[in-house]
């Protein structure tokens, strides 16, 4: 724990560690050097059984294997897309993109054809590495559909195939030097465009990025880690991957999250971190209360993602007898900057997300003139340091409003600072709603809702809810006579959009609160429903 005595929110970086020279690659095989023989990771697949294991050794023979084949098919630098769950082959991607020099594309395995084209034009990858279905997602027709007319597109690949993934090219089969300064994933969150913008992660930042959290969580080297998040997101295959490599820990790389089966996961394989987002730490608290499994092995419970409510701190730190830690950062900063320690109090844990880590300098700043506020004022959130983006792909108008001349990247997230530098997230300048620890934006939903002939104006916003931190809800005033029915409504957006971006809530409306100049006031919608005013106004 820092003991500084801040009298501004300007907590700047400490120097109690340094930033490594380090590269994905180079990692594995310095792990692989000094801990061959040590069990790195285990396939967990969608019944929750165990499968398939890789020592270190092993995981960094078979990236080399699979980095030299893309070697031979791809040019240093050019993009490659995976578009999976969470399988052995996705790691094996991260690792051998690493050693190739190739930059690795992420995307999210629920997505619909329109959406996973919009990553793969806007990211210009040159490959689709993907899975034949998944959940019921048909992603192999899906990914067919979304390659048509991209000529820039030379292959889509079967990642459980190994004769097509490990095919040997026309290039020479030689792996290029890797530089910290390279671009090593790119991965899409959402903008104030309506639109995913492309983070461009660097391997400085997601390596140390890594190492640092892991160092904060505390356990032991060569510990036991639960990877339910998802790989195509930096908690996934950063915090996690990039955490347990570097501790030399084992990584159960699970499929699917069902809360019985990691409850029962958690007591057969005995991991020490359990990182999950809210969303899922309540199904775990429910499958317990409904079949009692031994939790005893868990010594840290890591979350984040969205607001976590203290009393859920106070029941995961209770039901399994652990220590508490919150994260939060987003993907622009690689994701962590700050981080809860073991020895916080209850009232640090439930109503801040801890301090900066180190090497990261961390202000609260005034959104009209960039200036640091004073103690305990609410500003925005804004970092510096190496765990910055490279910028957004492709879109320099989007990363100078990010990145301001002096290096502060601005989070969108409004929050406090204490003089200890504890942090709190008290909203978001941003309208991103959170849902279960992914970001969803509401203007790419409006905009396939607008399409429908019944819908005159439309709005989406989020809502506080228990279980997932934030549900979508969508207020819609019809087309004159015209009836619009959440059924009709759901099924339009299932057609167009992933699951999870669809609304939960509808609510039909006369008329929009709005500005002076027009605009609907979103904010004021959510406090009316929360008001209850909108009670007879809801459409099933």
């Amino acid at each position: 724990m820092y003991h500084p005595n801040l009298t501004q929110s300007l907590f700047l970086a400490q120097t109690d560690d340094v930033v490594l020279e380090t590269t994905v690659g180079g990692l594995l095989r310095e792990r692989a050097d000094i801990s061959a023989a040590a069990s790195a990771m285990v396939e967990v697949g969608m019944d929750g059984e165990t499968g398939r294991t890789w020592t270190f050794a092993q995981l960094l023979d078979d990236s080399e294997k699979l980095a030299l084949a893309l070697a031979s098919r791809f040019a240093p630098g050019e993009r490659v897309c995976v578009w999976a769950p969470n399988i052995p082959e996705w790691l094996l991607m991260e690792y051998a993109c690493g050693l190739a020099g190739l930059v690795l594309v992420t995307a999210n395995p629920s997505y619909q054809a329109a959406e996973l084209r919009y990553v793969l034009e806007q990211s210009s990858s040159a490959a689709l590495f993907t899975i034949d279905s998944y959940r019921g997602n048909p992603m192999a027709e899906i990914a067919a559909r979304a390659c048509e007319g991209l000529p820039a597109v030379r292959e889509i690949t079967d990642l459980e195939d190994p004769a097509v993934l490990y095919r040997i090219g026309d290039r020479p089969t030689e792996l290029p030097d890797v530089s910290p300064d390279d671009p090593a994933q790119i991965q899409y969150t959402s903008g104030t465009t309506g639109f995913p913008k492309g983070a461009v992660l660097h391997h400085r930042g997601l390596t140390n990025n890594g190492r640092l959290v892991a160092a904060r969580v505390g356990a032991p080297d060569g510990s036991t880690w639960t990877n339910f998040m998802p790989m195509f997101h930096t908690s996934g295959c950063g915090i996690i991957a990039l955490g347990t490599l570097q501790t030399g820990s084992r990584m159960l790389m699970v499929k699917m999250f069902d809360p019985l089966q990691a409850i029962q996961l958690i007591e057969q394989e005995r991991p020490r971190v359990v990182l999950a987002v809210p969303t899922m730490l309540v199904g775990m608290l429910e499958a317990l209360e409904a079949e009692p499994h031994d939790m005893s092995s868990i010594d840290v419970v890591i979350s984040g993602g969205s607001l976590v409510a203290p009393e859920l701190i106070r029941r995961v730190r209770d039901r399994f007898d652990c220590f508490y830690q919150s994260v939060y950062g987003q993907t622009e900063t690689s994701p962590v900057v700050t981080q809860s320690q073991r020895e916080d109090s209850v009232e640090d844990l439930c109503h801040t997300v801890g301090q900066p880590l180190p090497c990261t300098a961390i202000s609260i700043r005034s959104t009209e003139a960039n200036s640091v506020v004073a103690l305990d004022s609410i500003g925005e959130i804004c970092s510096q340091g190496y765990c910055n983006m490279v910028g957004y792909n492709d879109n320099p108008d989007a990363t100078a409003a990010a990145i301001d001349s002096d290096g502060w990247l601005h989070t969108g997230d409004l929050g406090t600072m204490d003089a200890r530098g504890y942090v709190r997230v008290t909203g978001r300048v941003k309208e991103m709603i959170i849902r279960g620890g992914e970001n969803l934006f509401p203007a790419e939903i409006e905009n396939v809702l607008l399409e429908h002939a019944t819908v005159a104006e439309v709005a989406v916003v989020g809502l506080p809810d228990d279980r997932w931190g934030e549900i979508v809800a969508c207020f819609v005033r019809p087309e004159p006579g015209a009836t619009v029915g959440a059924a009709t409504l759901r099924e339009h957006c299932r057609a167009h959009l992933s699951p999870q971006k669809t609304p939960a809530v509808w609510v039909s409306l006369g008329e929009f609160p709005l500005t002076g100049s027009g605009k609907i006031q979103k904010f004021r919608l959510r406090e009316m429903y929360v008001e209850g005013a909108f009670d007879g106004s809801r459409i099933d």
